[in-house]
């Protein structure tokens, strides 16, 4: 056991330069961060919301559940440990169900692979419509 230690002293991992990032990385970020940005004040536009509460932390989440029709205490349990993920998984499938999408679009597109699944909602043809179900006249 003593020479497997001692052996592993031999092995160094050393890193050369500085540990900035590069100014590529960081536009490309920017870029990134700016068109998910877009896309979610987009869909908060769609659903009826001010874009710009897309932005603020914490709070767009708590938007995003009256988006999904849930009631908005269910942001205190996104600070809960694994159960956050699951009412993540919750709220995604509802975001996508209020938009008229499938329950796996809610959760391969705004769960899995979220940034992508935004930007289909925002600049695809989906309408937000739990407005529309709650706010039906019954025909006479």
């Amino acid at each position: 056991m003593l020479d497997i230690l001692a052996q592993s002293d031999v092995v160094t991992i050393s890193v050369e330069g500085d540990a900035s990032i590069s100014p590529i990385f960081f536009v490309i970020w920017v870029a990134v961060l700016a068109v998910a940005i877009i896309a979610l004040w987009k869909v908060f536009e769609k659903a009826g919301r001010e874009g710009w509460k897309s932005i603020i932390p914490i709070y767009n989440t708590y938007v995003m559940f009256q988006i999904a029709g849930r009631p908005g205490w269910w942001l205190l349990l996104m600070f809960i440990p694994f159960v956050n993920i699951a009412v993540s998984l919750i709220l995604a499938m509802d975001m996508a169900k209020a938009f008229g999408k499938s329950s796996a679009f809610g959760f391969f597109g705004l769960w899995l692979f979220s940034f992508v699944g935004y930007l289909m909602l925002a600049f695809g043809d989906a309408e937000y419509q739990l407005d529309k179900a709650t706010t039906a006249q019954p025909v006479a």
